[in-house]
């Protein structure tokens, strides 16, 4: 067993550097490293804390998180959707110093909640929310990328949500771009996507990722256009940190005040950063895994562990909040990755560019990037996702369509909160309906009515079961067959029994065939492999 353990152990790390595998994972890593760039940075500045700390989580969601997840293609880094609660803690808390403690403490919560196997409750999200998140992600990233496809960058901050400082909105700031065009950056976003889009179809030249044509293509230009109409100024560009020494990039680095460790703030801080983060890292895994083209199935209760380590290594560093991200993530999938090497790539590619060539990086265009994002965008909220969940009836699509205006107009998590409401009432509403069989047969003058209870009869079938019985006719026969239940909740059991004996003041005769007193909850074992009673 021991031997057969270490070779299957040893075959899954050695899958990671097969050339199928990295010729595949090494040109997606540059995309993600593409897209993760800006946002490391905008996130940070989003939420008031040093750019390198933006950037510190961007590494460390690459490196460390990947390598402890079991997730093939989710990559983790700073997060819009945790912003506006980075703001206003560092702005309760008093210092950078003192979130950095409750951001250690809210990774120690989350490994707790790995362990406890609190992933499980992905498992709970329904397909058609999953399916409208992505969608209005898609909606989000072409709606918040369009400004900056047009030159419009001076408020760049990576924000996701719908409402902006200032009573401005996503809508707003698109209008205001458009009356602030600058016509250099409009000519190298309409060149990137025509390279994004023609690049892949050209055999020769698919083997080299689209993005790293249309970054060169920027560069160049942004130089070419220089002391010209078109030229680009400073807020048009990625701006990282530049390091000139060891001693520069040491400096760079914060540690935690666990001097407030007794502060009780520090701990409400904590507990939020856990919960929210751990959400939105299940919601994104979900989605991952929805379009991920092997149709693999992440651990989720490792998941939490992964991002409780990254958050710890973020705070004992200086980092931001980190969670799963579902914008690199996608990039990672429509780039052609396979394995969790692409994210650990593109976390060793932030590293890098921290460090050797920031000057390059920094000529670098936001409106190509923008490019990138728009066409990322594009391929989660193609017109043939909303006809296939059109196709699928009401009880698909209506959750759908109020998950993806939800998410676009007021966050992702409020807008999968309500989602999810809908969701729920939805699948409420189908299995309500389908809690047994009911067939009238005719004995005589008299009714009889047979009902044959499904495979599982679970607590929410209580209503619907409850509600027959009580509209059944009087002066009849009810005949309530259990033979192919393999569980019967208890309520629902004690709602047949005292049916069953307050039934004759109606002039009902009830007879119970195969229901037992009592059902254990089958165990995963006899699901699999015993056959039903029929």
């Amino acid at each position: 067993m021991t031997t057969l353990g270490s070779s299957a152990s040893s075959w899954n790390i050695k899958k990671y550097f097969l050339p199928k595998n990295l010729k595949r994972d090494f040109p997606a890593s540059i995309v993600v490293f593409l897209v993760a760039l800006p946002l490391c940075l905008g996130i940070a500045l989003a939420s008031g804390a040093p750019l390198f700390s933006g950037l510190l989580a961007g590494i460390i969601g690459g490196i460390v998180v990947a390598s402890v997840s079991g997730s093939q293609l989710s990559v983790s880094g700073p997060a819009a959707g945790l912003t506006v609660i980075v703001l206003t803690s560092i702005g309760k808390l008093g210092t950078f110093e003192a979130f950095l403690l409750a951001l250690v403490l809210a990774g120690l919560f989350q490994i707790l909640l790995g362990i406890l196997k609190a992933g499980t409750i992905a498992n709970y999200f329904p397909s058609s929310v999953i399916e409208g998140m992505l969608a209005a992600i898609g909606i989000i990233l072409i709606l918040k990328q369009l400004p900056h496809a047009v030159g419009y960058d001076a408020d760049f901050q990576g924000d996701e949500s719908f409402s902006q400082t200032g009573n401005e909105n996503t809508f707003s700031a698109i209008t205001s771009a458009l009356s602030k065009i600058n016509y250099g950056a409009v000519i190298i976003s309409a060149l990137s996507l025509m390279i994004l889009i023609y690049w892949p179809k050209v055999k020769k030249l698919s083997m080299v990722p689209a993005a790293l044509p249309v970054v060169i293509l920027g560069i160049v230009l942004t130089k070419v256009f220089q002391s010209t109409t078109f030229s680009l100024s400073a807020e048009h560009l990625v701006s990282i940190p530049e390091v000139g020494s060891f001693s520069e990039f040491k400096a760079l680095f914060t540690s935690p005040d666990f001097s407030r460790i007794g502060d009780e703030d520090i701990w409400v801080v904590a507990a939020t950063i856990a919960i929210v983060a751990s959400l939105e890292s299940l919601l994104s895994l979900e989605a991952v895994d929805k379009i991920d083209p092997i149709k693999r199935v992440s651990p989720t209760n490792r998941e939490l562990v992964a991002q409780g380590v990254g958050n710890m290594t973020s705070g004992l560093l200086g980092g931001l909040p980190l969670t799963a991200v579902i914008v690199r993530s996608s990039a990672n999938v429509n780039s052609g990755g396979r394995t969790k090497m692409s994210a650990i790539f593109h976390g060793a590619w932030l590293l890098v560019a921290l460090l050797l060539i920031p000057s390059l990086i920094n000529l670098i265009p936001l409106s190509c990037l923008a490019a990138i994002l728009l066409l990322t965008g594009y391929k989660l909220t193609k017109v043939a996702l909303f006809q296939k969940m059109w196709s699928n009836g009401k009880d698909q699509f209506i959750p759908f369509i109020v998950t993806v205006v939800a998410v676009v107009l007021i966050d992702l998590l409020k807008g999968v909160a309500i989602g999810m409401l809908v969701g729920v009432f939805y699948i409420l509403r189908t299995n309500l309906r389908n809690p047994f069989f009911y067939k009238i047969e005719s004995n005589g003058d008299k009714k009889v009515i047979r009902i044959r209870l499904a495979e599982e009869v679970s607590f929410l079938n209580k209503a619907a079961i409850q509600y027959t019985l009580t509209h059944l006719p009087k002066e009849s026969t009810v005949i309530i067959d259990g033979k192919s239940s393999r569980y019967i909740d208890p309520d629902v059991l004690e709602i047949i029994h005292n049916y069953k004996h307050n039934a004759y003041t109606k002039g009902i005769i009830v007879l119970l065939e195969n229901i037992q007193d009592r059902y254990d909850v089958p165990q995963l074992k006899e699901l699999l492999y015993k056959p039903a009673n029929l």
